[in-house]
């Protein structure tokens, strides 16, 4: 199934990028294109191609938001750690006890007080 969403999802991202390349310039930011006036022209009406772009903008988010439920719904429940079938040991390899805290003991085995330096 995710495979599937996923071919779908690149054919969507294809023909948008594609029907975007496509269409007329209105002037942007750069200055240069087609149509004139700046803000005292009137917007033109939509087009097929408009139309069909904001279509295939829509089912490109359609397809980006199932891809993120099925990647949540295998996910769910399941560490990354256990993914990679690592197993946990048992070895010496962390220090031993530590007590109650995490700070080094100090040489005189006192509490340790900050000092009012």
């Amino acid at each position: 199934m995710e495979n599937v969403v996923l071919t779908i999802h690149m054919i969507l991202a294809l023909s948008l990028i594609g029907t975007v390349l496509l269409q007329r310039s209105e002037g942007g930011g750069l200055g240069i294109g087609g149509g004139g006036g700046g803000a005292t022209g009137s917007r033109p009406p939509a087009t097929a191609i408009g139309k069909f772009t904001w279509l295939l903008a829509i089912a490109f988010i359609c397809t980006s938001v199932a891809l993120t439920l099925i990647a949540a719904d295998q996910t769910a429940g399941a560490s990354v750690v256990d993914r990679l079938g690592i197993e946990s040991s048992d070895d010496e390899t962390t220090p031993g006890d530590l007590g109650d805290s995490l700070l080094p003991p100090s040489p005189s085995d006192e509490p340790l007080v900050p000092t009012g330096e």
